[in-house]
C-alpha cells in the first residue's frame, strides 16, 4: 500500500470539517495533540499512538490553510480555501521543510541526551 499525500489530506479534510466543523480550531488541536503526546509517552513510543500525533498535526495544518489568515492565498467566498489548493500547499510545505531541514547543520547525535531535543545550528538566523 502507497500513500498519496494529497489525495489523503483531501479525504481528511473531508472528514474533518464534517466531523469536527469549520475553522481553524487550533486550541482544540493543540490540546488533543498534547494529550496524544502523554499516551505515545505512556506507551514507551507506540507507533498507533505517534500516527494520532501526525494524523492530528496534519489536521491542524490544512485547518491553518483553509481557514487561517495565512500568506498562502486569499480566503474564498464562503470562508474556505479551496480544499485541492488547500491539499497542494500543504504537500508544498511539507517538502520545502524537508529539504529545509535537510540544508541545515545539525549536531552529532551521538553527542546530544537521548531524552532532549536536537536542535540545528542556529548561528546567523534572524539577521
Amino acid at each position: 500500500m502507497t500513500l498519496d499525500l494529497k489525495q489523503h489530506l483531501l479525504r481528511q479534510m473531508a472528514f474533518s470539517h464534517a466531523t469536527f466543523g469549520h475553522g481553524t480550531r487550533t486550541e482544540g488541536v493543540v490540546d488533543h495533540i498534547r494529550k496524544e503526546l502523554e499516551e505515545v509517552a505512556a506507551s514507551g513510543g507506540s507507533a498507533r499512538e505517534w500516527v494520532d500525533v501526525v494524523i492530528l498535526g496534519l489536521d491542524g495544518l490544512t485547518r491553518e490553510l483553509a481557514f487561517g489568515a495565512t500568506s498562502h492565498g486569499g480566503i474564498a467566498a464562503a470562508g474556505r480555501r479551496d480544499p485541492e489548493a488547500v491539499a497542494r500547499m500543504a504537500c508544498h510545505l511539507v517538502l520545502e521543510k524537508q529539504a529545509r531541514n535537510e540544508g541545515r547543520t545539525w549536531p552529532d547525535w551521538r553527542t546530544v541526551d537521548a531524552g532532549k531535543a536536537i536542535e540545528h545550528d542556529r548561528t546567523g538566523e534572524g539577521q
